[in-house]
């Protein structure tokens, strides 16, 4: 593929990729779908599963977990069709809408990913990014991304109407969760809080160190 969505950890792994559109999937806060679940208090971690849909998340648990209590779990994978109680660990890495639905009650803590990152940091957290395949790209690119973004909040409740059903959400679920727990800009605050990711991820050896500084300007 010449042009993509990938998850942002991809784009940090050094790889020739360059930002395309200012159009991402970001959060400011709590984003509801991406969730630690805790059988052991945080600072007794020894094993995490990682969801197998997640790249991203994955990185940034670890990163977390690092940073507040120099905890180093060993990982294993969470199945994407596998039940949560097959698994054998200390904590569970989930995403997706099995996330949103979950009952954290019978858990020890639960971290909503987002608004941890945003309690660590006061910025934005992004998922996921348009890149392409070297640096040459057509001009109309740009502008197609962002148009079609648009297009989609414009569109928001024929979007709704259609997937909330489809991922057994209500529609004031979904509403919320693509008008609040979301959002699609990727601004200078975004692009500030990539690479302090970028940074930590390196101290961590979970990025290689030839990963290179962004360039925190807008596009």
């Amino acid at each position: 593929l010449d042009v993509a969505l990938i998850p942002s950890v991809e784009f940090l792994r050094g790889r020739q990729f360059s930002i395309v559109s200012d159009a991402c999937i970001a959060c400011r806060g709590p984003v509801r779908s991406v969730r630690v679940l805790f059988r052991q208090p945080p600072q007794r971690v020894r094993s995490l599963a990682l969801d197998e849909g997640s790249r991203t998340s994955a990185v940034l648990a670890q990163v977390l977990l690092a940073r507040r209590y120099s905890v180093r779990p060993s990982l294993q994978t969470f199945k994407i069709d596998a039940a949560v109680d097959s698994v054998q660990s200390d904590a569970v890495l989930m995403i997706g809408d099995r996330a949103m639905k979950i009952d954290t009650s019978a858990y020890v803590a639960d971290w909503d990913l987002g608004e941890e990152w945003a309690r660590e940091t006061g910025l934005p957290f992004v998922f996921a990014m348009w890149v392409a395949a070297g640096a040459q790209v057509p001009a109309e690119i740009s502008p197609a991304l962002q148009r079609a973004r648009d297009a989609g909040l414009a569109h928001i409740d024929s979007i709704v109407a259609a997937e909330a059903p489809r991922y057994g959400l209500t529609a004031t679920d979904c509403r919320a969760y693509f008008l609040n727990q979301l959002h699609f800009t990727l601004g200078p605050r975004e692009l500030a809080g990539l690479d302090l990711f970028r940074q930590w991820a390196i101290d961590l050896q979970l990025l290689p160190a030839t990963s290179q500084p962004l360039v925190l300007a807008p596009l």
